[in-house]
């Protein structure tokens, strides 16, 4: 059985902890797409930890963890990533992941960053809040057929010629359009070969070795990163990431029958919050009152897991969500970080949108959205701490009402309520 864990928001919803709950009845777990450029934050019995590359299942002994073909693997920091792991849990008890790669995965190289970081400067005022990491420069080069998989890297005339290409196109914008200093193909080929050192160990079959758990009846998760809104092709484009980010592109990135994949759970927050540019349109605007909310939320606060950047912060938007859950193909809806919200005596919920003086209720495309202001309805709050409840029935009366208001809302079970940062605070419906 396939299960995958996917936003239905903007990124940061809480899908790492959802995946490390739920991998310990799980056999895999493959991260199918993106890149180093966010993060999941966990915390479970072990400490507390900030995952970028590794997928989520890294802390359960009994869990194969997959980095899928949709992957854009950064090498060295999946390796320095795993020599964290391995030195903040070693007096812990931490289990070493059992990791996997697919052979047939693309790799991030230096001048991806370099690109990424040039053409942030050259828009300056116009840029896309880019984290830097190389990104949208890789997923340009796959497409365009001047990636590196990381089986080439074993092919060493082959990966020569390959590099001389590369160079020859990225010299001519870096000279000319960049004014920088021109890319060297043999430092390229050296950086290549350490690269492959680095990475052989783990390098597999990945998509032979899935076709062979599921015959045997293995339970497998697909862990995205970010959330629908920053799908390139049904979020808030162009201000998106540049790998799909809903459940249906977890069969290619993973290399798996889409018809396999039983279970989405589409994980939300009970509040909204955004990092980078574009529309979002519960942002509150007063600064006082998005801090407070900022440093209340998560566990440390609402700060990138990768950048330290703040988060944008909004209130809950049934709209986004809506929409999110359904392009997600949601089976079940996972609402987190719930206990943030007990200091507020009264809490806005976004129903709708006005746009141009008309009500909307269905999320619209990038340019009309940027133009939407949300329409709220005011929910009583509930006051006090519901970190600990551990039965659904046990949550205050107003907390149920707010959970089962944007249950009502989203058209979709909410079937799990997370009440904290820990493994163990889940309330299951």
């Amino acid at each position: 059985m396939v299960k995958a864990i996917v936003g239905a928001n903007w990124g940061d919803e809480g899908k790492g902890k959802m995946t490390d709950v739920l991998a310990k009845t799980a056999d895999v777990v493959v991260r199918f797409q993106g890149g180093a450029n966010a993060g999941h934050t966990i915390k479970n019995q072990y400490g507390k930890f900030a995952l970028h590359t590794c997928p989520s299942g890294v802390f359960n002994e009994n869990v194969t963890n997959i980095i899928g073909n949709g992957v854009a693997l950064d090498i060295p920091k999946l390796i320095d990533e795993l020599e964290y792991i391995a030195e903040t849990g070693k007096d812990k008890g931490v289990p070493k992941p059992k990791l996997l790669v697919s052979d047939r995965v693309q790799i991030v190289m230096p001048y991806h960053k370099m690109f990424d970081a040039y053409e942030e400067e050259r828009l300056k005022g116009r840029s896309f809040g880019s984290t830097k990491s190389g990104i949208a420069p890789f997923y340009s080069d796959k497409y365009a057929k001047i990636g590196i998989q990381v089986n080439e890297l074993f092919d060493e005339e082959y990966l020569k010629e390959k590099l001389e290409n590369i160079c020859s196109i990225k010299n001519a914008l870096l000279v000319n359009l960049y004014e920088k200093e021109p890319l060297d193909k043999d430092e390229l080929f050296e950086t290549c070969m350490e690269y492959r050192e680095m990475i052989s160990p783990f390098l597999a079959d990945t998509a032979l070795f899935l076709d062979e758990a599921l015959k045997a009846g293995k339970t497998v998760l697909l862990e995205g990163q970010l959330g629908t809104m920053k799908d390139p092709d049904h979020g808030i484009y162009p201000m998106v990431t540049s790998s799909s980010t809903v459940a249906g592109y977890g069969a290619v990135g993973a290399g798996i029958p889409p018809y396999e994949i039983k279970q989405i759970v589409a994980v939300t927050k009970a509040y909204s919050s955004a990092v980078g540019a574009g529309a979002f349109t519960t942002e509150i605007l007063d600064e006082e009152e998005a801090e407070e909310l900022r440093k209340r939320g998560g566990d440390g606060g609402e700060y990138g897991a990768t950048t330290g950047r703040p988060r944008r912060m909004g209130w809950y938007d049934c709209v986004a969500s809506r929409y999110g859950c359904r392009l997600q193909g949601t089976t079940d809806v996972a609402l987190t970080v719930l206990d943030v919200l007990g200091y507020l005596d009264k809490i806005p919920v976004c129903t709708a949108y006005e746009i141009d003086g008309k009500k909307v209720t269905e999320f619209p495309t990038t340019r009309l959205l940027e133009k939407a202001k949300p329409v709220y309805e005011i929910l009583p709050g509930w006051k006090c701490d519901i970190g600990g409840i551990k039965k659904y029935e046990d949550l205050p009366e107003n907390c149920r009402n707010y959970i089962e208001f944007i249950e009502k809302q989203l058209g979709y079970r909410i079937s799990m309520v997370s009440n904290g940062p820990g493994r163990e605070d889940i309330i299951y419906r």
